[in-house]
């Protein structure tokens, strides 16, 4: 089976939604090999590199209507729930994730996702600034990585181009918003669903997949 998974690492539901779905995994018991794809997404492109103030980034997203708790609530609640802690109030800027979706696609894709659960709690649990070069060589070293090869290469533009280009397909294929979720090139679904319903559209993924093969061999 492949899984398509779109996300942002700014985004919290994108880190829920990678725990539901790790759970989901480790409830499935069929025989298929699963392959996980990590594509970047940016839920805004145009945050200056340096950051901006986040509560007053979230305040204008509410048109300065909402409290700025009405925000983290849900996802504090139900990343609870899902043992991910989440420290808004750590936070100091929101981010442009250029760099951090960068770094994620300088290591092979099997190890993406621990990488990416230490970019997610970097920013959402510890307040770190991951659109920061510096911060994000830090952390790369923290998950085992040569510090200076990694700081180098994110100081270069190395594919910068391809983060933009998955970016682009996304907006083709008519995602808007994430997490977003791919099973087998023929089900979607977005949002940080619960591992039921991710092990239901695998399901049903699964059974797609077998009734077309056999409607193949039948002609």
């Amino acid at each position: 089976m492949r899984i398509d998974v779109y996300h942002d690492i700014a985004c919290p539901w994108c880190w829920i939604g990678k725990a539901h779905l790790q759970e989901a995994l480790a409830q499935w018991d069929a025989d298929d090999d699963i392959t996980i794809t990590y594509h970047p997404f940016f839920l805004n492109a145009h945050i200056p590199a340096e950051g901006t103030d986040f509560t007053q980034y979230m305040l204008a997203k509410g048109n300065y209507r909402m409290a700025i708790e009405d925000f983290f609530a849900p996802p504090r609640e139900m990343g609870k729930r899902a043992g991910l802690t989440f420290n808004f109030e750590a936070i100091e800027y929101a981010v442009n994730t250029l760099h951090a979706h960068r770094l994620v696609s300088f290591v092979p894709e099997n190890k993406q996702p621990a990488l990416l659960d230490a970019l997610y709690a970097a920013y959402f649990e510890h307040g770190q600034n991951v659109g920061d070069v510096d911060v994000l060589a830090d952390i790369a070293e923290t998950c085992g990585y040569d510090r200076t090869a990694m700081y180098t290469r994110l100081m270069s533009d190395e594919n910068k181009d391809i983060v933009q280009k998955s970016m682009q397909r996304a907006r083709q294929i008519g995602i808007t918003g994430v997490p977003f979720f791919v099973m087998n090139e023929r089900l979607a679904f977005s949002g940080a669903q619960p591992a039921e319903t991710i092990l239901r559209v695998m399901q049903q993924a699964t059974d797609l997949a077998h009734n077309e093969a056999n409607t193949e061999n039948l002609l």
